[in-house]
C-alpha cells in the first residue's frame, strides 16, 4: 500500500500536503477557538505550530502524510490532519492529528476531509483497514468518529502520558474495507444539499 503526498479537492475543501508556508496560516486557525487550551487534546499552541509542522513534514518520509485544511469558501486555512502510523505491509494506516478553527466546525468541512481521506486510503491505496483514536474524554471527537460510521474497537488503558502529567485512556475506532461501502453513503449523504 502507497499513500501519495498529493492534494486532495472535493467541494468545501482542499487537503494541501503540508509545508512551512502552512505554519502561519495554522497559527491563525488555532487561534480561532483556542484548541490547545483543552487538556484532554493535543492541539499545539501559536508557539509550537513551527515545531508540530517540521515534525509533520519530516513523518511524510515515512509515508504519514500529513495537510493543511483550506475552505474553499473563504480560502483560509483552518485546520490540519494526517495519516500516520502507515502500515504498509498491513495495509492499514491511522486519520487523526485533526483539529480546526471554531469558524470550520459544525460545517462540511470534517465530513469532506475525511470522504477524501478515507476514499484515497480505500479506494486509490487499497487500504483493508483505518483506524481513529482519540481520548476517553474527548466527547465531541468520540461522536465525530462514530458519525463517521466508524465501530468502537476497545479503550486502551493508562495509554499515554498527557502534557499535564494525566493518563490518557485512548478510545480505538476502525473502519474496514467491506464497511467502507456504507461508510462512504453516509458521509455522501450528509454532505448531499
Amino acid at each position: 500500500m502507497l499513500i501519495k503526498k498529493q492534494k486532495l479537492e472535493g467541494t468545501y475543501v482542499v487537503l494541501e500536503p503540508l509545508e512551512e508556508c502552512h505554519i502561519e496560516p495554522l497559527k491563525d486557525a488555532v487561534l480561532d477557538g483556542e484548541a490547545w487550551k483543552l487538556w484532554f487534546a493535543n492541539v499545539p499552541s501559536t508557539e509550537e505550530m513551527a515545531g508540530y509542522v517540521s515534525h509533520a513534514i519530516a513523518e511524510m518520509e515515512h509515508g504519514n502524510i500529513a495537510y493543511a485544511v483550506r475552505s474553499k469558501s473563504t480560502g483560509n486555512v483552518v485546520g490540519t490532519t494526517r495519516y500516520y502510523h502507515v502500515d504498509h505491509a498491513n495495509r492499514r494506516a491511522m486519520v487523526g492529528y485533526t483539529w480546526y478553527a471554531d469558524s470550520a466546525k459544525r460545517t462540511p468541512i470534517n465530513t469532506e476531509c475525511k470522504l477524501l481521506l478515507l476514499s484515497n486510503l480505500f479506494e486509490q491505496s487499497q487500504a483493508i483497514a483505518v483506524e481513529f483514536r482519540t481520548h476517553f474524554f474527548n466527547h465531541a471527537s468520540r461522536n465525530a468518529i462514530e458519525r463517521l460510521g466508524a465501530k468502537l474497537d476497545g479503550i486502551l488503558r493508562n495509554h499515554q502520558i498527557m502534557k499535564d502529567g494525566s493518563y490518557r485512556d485512548t478510545v480505538v475506532y476502525s473502519i474496514i474495507a467491506s464497511e467502507w461501502p456504507a461508510a462512504k453513503s453516509n458521509l455522501l449523504s450528509k454532505l448531499a444539499p
